[in-house]
């Protein structure tokens, strides 16, 4: 699978890359491919036995797809975290069969495109306090409300959508819907401004208004939203992590690479003592991001607590390829600070993968609450 997604990105996401990211388009033809190629399938625990293995990979496997996809295009690897960790993992873990028989397959092949409705206005890390609604009406539910940078929302063809039946209950009362984006009463506009990276994202804004779903569409028991939501994003983080370690890894490359070749004061960069301990320093911190999502991902596919590790690789991954994102920009000099050379790019990327599925303070707090527990 690694050796595939490589493959994959080198050949034939590297030479759109650019492109896409000028024009803040996504290369939307990627998909399908993407789909034929097995990327799609949904991480979790492996076995011979497992149901429909086509649909089905361990976690390691989805951490190297991210890593390798996130070497080359933080775009494309953020669509492949959304659309399989928050949203098809999601109806595989808390799904009927019903549901499970309607979507998988559809998303697997890249058919459908999913979507995770979550962040709003005034509720972002403090997920309890989102304002949109969901109150009962016969045999259906009626949603209200509006989420923003809803990555894939453009595309989507299927939104998991959090809303409120009960604000009084805080955590308690959030409820996950399945819910297809042609139902009436949902619409779709692109978020305003010009994000500072993964500008070849979808990043939309949903808004709901009287948008009626089946009680059918209900994702895990109506009390199980908070959840549901809690294990995509731990699915989520361990995509991000990966595609952190991809971004270092890139940084490193192109580090290697140029130290070599530019010449100063009659010899490579390469070989000036300074240069050499900022190298020495990126590679160690890559192969210990690396190392901790590796873990992370293990303890995941032998059924062990895995949000702690996980936490951790986020955070360690996402702040190793900051550094070495920086680090890359300055041993370019004046090259680095354009779109010349790809740098530029991975800078500007790595802020996002700081922030996606809980910024780097959310984390720290995720972790030091395993630790030491919750005050009384």
């Amino acid at each position: 699978m690694q050796a595939v997604a490589r493959l994959f990105a080198e050949q034939e996401v590297a030479p759109v890359s650019r492109e896409a990211d000028e024009r803040g388009v996504f290369p939307a033809h990627l998909v399908p491919r993407m789909g034929e190629l097995g990327l799609f399938a949904v991480p979790e625990v492996v076995s011979d036995e497992t149901p429909a293995s086509h649909l089905r990979q361990s976690h390691l496997g989805y951490a190297f797809v991210c890593e390798e996809l996130g070497r080359v295009d933080s775009s494309v690897r953020g669509f492949l975290t959304v659309h399989v960790g928050l949203v098809a993992g999601c109806i595989a873990q808390w799904g009927t069969e019903q549901q499970k028989a309607r979507y998988l397959s559809l998303l697997a092949s890249g058919e459908w495109i999913g979507c995770y409705a979550l962040t709003e206005s005034n509720a972002g890390s403090d997920v309890a306090s989102m304002e949109c609604t969901a109150r009962q009406d016969g045999d259906d539910y009626v949603l209200d409300g509006e989420k923003i940078w809803i990555t894939n929302g453009a595309s989507a063809r299927l939104a998991i959508v959090f809303a409120s039946m009960d604000h009084s209950l805080r955590h308690k009362g959030i409820c996950a819907f399945l819910v297809e984006t042609d139902t009436p009463g949902l619409r779709r506009e692109p978020m305003p401004g010009k994000e500072l990276g993964h500008r070849a994202s979808e990043h939309v804004r949903i808004t709901l208004a009287d948008c009626r779903v089946p009680a059918t569409s209900i994702l895990g028991a109506p009390s199980e939203g908070f959840r549901v939501a809690m294990s995509a994003l731990d699915r989520g983080r361990l995509g991000v992590a990966a595609g952190a370690v991809g971004v270092g890894q890139a940084c490193l490359d192109a580090c290697v690479s140029y130290t070599k070749e530019r010449r100063q004061f009659g010899q490579r960069i390469a070989d000036f003592e300074m240069v050499q301990a900022t190298l020495a320093d990126m590679a160690a911190d890559v192969e210990a991001a690396r190392l901790l999502t590796y873990k992370a991902a293990w303890l995941k596919d032998n059924g062990q607590p895995a949000t702690k590790a996980t936490s951790i690789a986020k955070l360690f991954a996402t702040e190793a390829a900051m550094r070495a994102a920086s680090e890359a920009v300055l041993l370019h000099g004046n090259r680095g600070y354009s779109n010349e050379y790809p740098v530029e790019r991975y800078y500007r990327d790595i802020k996002g993968l700081q922030i996606y599925e809980g910024t780097s303070h959310i984390q720290r707090i995720i972790i030091a609450r395993e630790l030491v527990g919750r005050g009384g």
